[in-house]
């Protein structure tokens, strides 16, 4: 069985900082382009930003850039998601996915469970 599992979120107050880990299980993803999605209370789900599949080309939404950091490790196949400077609008499920295809095409083949991230102000 193919899983995604995320995990490090929590309670962080304004200008702190979380690392976000997802998790691959059941195959390898060094193949495939990866991304962190989140969903903000009572919105759709919106990118954060995605890697290709060697880990050297990365894309962030503007209102995450130079505070984010997406990167991977294929030899444990995970995911992260460093995250400095938080702020209270940052509180959202993050999830993280897994793309078809070794650059991002938004044909999302997996998606994990998500892990809360709450910053207090």
């Amino acid at each position: 069985q193919v899983q995604l599992v995320e995990s490090g979120g929590g309670l962080v107050q304004t200008g702190g900082s979380l690392r976000l880990s997802c998790v691959a299980s059941g195959r390898t993803f060094s193949s495939n382009a990866m991304a962190w999605f989140r969903r903000i209370d009572g919105q759709e789900r919106e990118l954060v930003g995605h890697i290709n599949w060697s880990g050297t080309s990365t894309y962030y939404v503007d209102p995450v850039k130079g505070r984010f950091t997406i990167s991977r490790d294929n030899a444990k196949n995970t995911l992260y998601l460093q995250m400095n400077s938080l702020q209270p609008s940052d509180t959202a499920v993050y999830y993280c996915a897994a793309d078809q295809r070794a650059s991002w095409t938004n044909t999302i083949a997996y998606w994990g469970q998500g892990t809360q991230v709450t910053v207090s102000s």
